[in-house]
């Protein structure tokens, strides 16, 4: 109402305006002369102005007639769209402004805004590839994802649309969860667009996580040869990649294919630990227990790991804990100064029941490096020299509130596993976990306690390592809620002291 009105006066007020303009031009004295083929014309003030603006008009209609005319002679010659496109060019720019506005808007992040001038493009312009395409990401913007939806679904009705359909579905689909259509449309996205390095990206994810391992390999091969992926890194990822689909080699019913994946995963990049050690049980498998020591021996110098120890353990696994000893110090020669050379040594070292050499061997990681596994193995030099229990207790002790050492951590969240995965299974991110110290607070694990008999192999390194494996059943008790001290004596108290265990020797 009020709006009404007020328009009601802006239009009294100009014609107020005009009147007294024509009053003031009436009773203005004098004119303009003009001289057409001998005849004078004189024209008062008033008559000028409307003769100016009569000008004014014939010569915009002049060129309006002349576009037209130009627009004509278009069509005759094959320009079909040539007389629609003259008519239609005012629709066109105000379609193209409320387009410009509408990005304008999308990228203050005003979504409503640029849904509303949207809807104002579609209705002047005929492009649909523009309109639904900002009409779907402002409507992302504001949480319509219905009506998104439906723009997407309209650019594939295009051919130079469909990419931008079938990708944007895909994100929808990855956000509400659906990871098994997310997987069919991004396999369709790079089958329209091989080198798009996010939908490359996208895929190989989701095709980590539903062990796709072949369709992994060959997206992998794409990102190779399209330039996305340096070639360093795209043979230690699909060493990776050979490695997953092998995961079932140390199964009884392993298939010869699967053991040749797990050494083709060791060729590709042998410092890979996990690969490495497969492919060691790989080529024992077959007997040849040369190449798996030769696989280990490679592996252990570029980074020591628990699991080649294992691995080497495995090459003899009916030897006496002295000739393990004998037999490890290959390995220990390669990279004699890292830490985990160190404990595997000082473990065997326990196992053989040589106490004051197990001591030398850790040398300064107790004060240097004092994490659990470190500590335990003291407890257990301790009770093989004879100390007294208060001295055991005290390690053991120190042992629970330690940090547990090195594990499989995500580069990406931090997330620690219990054991190697291509995927981290926090965050889903690809080929991120690194055997490194935690940064934050971290589980129990099972590696120190368990490392030694399964090292050894025999009855006698599982006794001689009772007091390391009744440690760690003390950190999960102490979790679980029981109380502190009693566990670490009982395993103090169990555990062999030397003459014992060199009788059992």
């Amino acid at each position: 109402m009020l709006w009404s009105l007020l328009k009601i006066l802006v239009f009294v007020a100009i014609i107020a305006v005009l009147a007294f303009g024509a009053g003031i031009l009436m009773e203005t004295a004098g004119g303009v002369q003009i001289t057409v083929a001998g005849t004078e014309y004189t024209l008062g003030a008033l008559q000028s102005v409307l003769a100016l603006g009569v000008l004014v008009l014939v010569v915009w209609l002049f060129f309006k007639l002349l576009a037209l005319l130009i627009a004509t002679l278009k069509f005759l010659n094959g320009d079909e769209t040539a007389i629609s496109r003259y008519f239609d060019k005012g629709r066109e720019q105000k379609g193209y402004q409320a387009l410009s506005d509408g990005l304008m808007a999308l990228a203050s992040g005003e979504g409503r805004l640029a849904l509303a001038k949207a809807a104002r493009a579609a209705r002047y312009l005929e492009k649909p590839e523009l309109t639904d395409l900002l009409t779907a990401q402002a409507a992302e913007m504001v949480g319509d994802t219905k009506k998104a939806a439906e723009a997407y679904k309209r650019l594939l009705g295009n051919q130079n649309t469909r990419f931008v359909g079938v990708r944007g579905i895909m994100k929808q689909k990855l956000s509400d969860g659906d990871t098994d259509t997310a997987l069919q449309l991004a396999e369709k996205a790079l089958a329209l667009r091989p080198k798009h390095e996010e939908v490359q990206d996208t895929l190989l994810q989701l095709q980590a996580r539903a062990e796709d391992w072949a369709g992994a390999r060959k997206t992998l091969s794409t990102k190779l040869k399209t330039g996305t992926l340096p070639r360093d890194v795209f043979k230690r990822r699909d060493a990776v990649l050979a490695l997953s689909a092998s995961r079932a080699v140390a199964d009884e019913d392993a298939t010869l294919e699967q053991r040749e994946q797990a050494i083709e995963a060791n060729r590709l990049s042998p410092d890979l630990v996990p690969a490495a050690a497969m492919a060691a049980r790989a080529y024992l498998a077959q007997g040849k227990k040369r190449n798996a020591i030769k696989v280990l021996k490679k592996a252990w110098e570029a980074q020591p790991h628990p699991d080649l120890a294992h691995a080497f353990a495995e090459v003899e696994p009916d030897e006496t804990p002295a000739q393990r000893v004998k037999r490890f110090e290959q390995l220990a020669r390669l990279n004699p100064h890292d830490d985990e050379t160190r404990l595997v040594m000082a473990e065997l070292l326990i196992v053989a029941e040589d106490f004051p050499e197990a001591r030398r061997t850790l040398g300064d990681l107790v004060e240097r490096a004092p994490d659990a596994r470190v500590l335990t193995l003291m407890a257990a030099i301790e009770k093989g020299e004879g100390a007294e229990d208060a001295v055991i207790q005290g390690w053991l002790a120190r042992a629970l509130s330690a940090p547990r050492g090195p594990q499989w951590v995500c580069s990406n969240c931090n997330h620690i596993h219990a054991e190697w995965a291509p995927v981290c299974e926090h965050c889903t991110s690809f080929d991120t976990l690194s055997w490194m110290r935690p940064e934050t607070p971290e589980l129990a694990s099972a590696t120190a306690a368990h490392m030694l008999p399964l090292i050894t192999g025999t009855a006698t390194g599982v006794a001689a390592t009772d007091a390391v494996v009744a440690a760690d059943a003390e950190v999960i008790e102490i979790e679980e809620g029981s109380e502190g001290g009693t566990l670490a004596a009982d395993a103090v108290e169990h555990a062999p002291d030397a003459k014992e265990g060199k009788s059992d020797g």
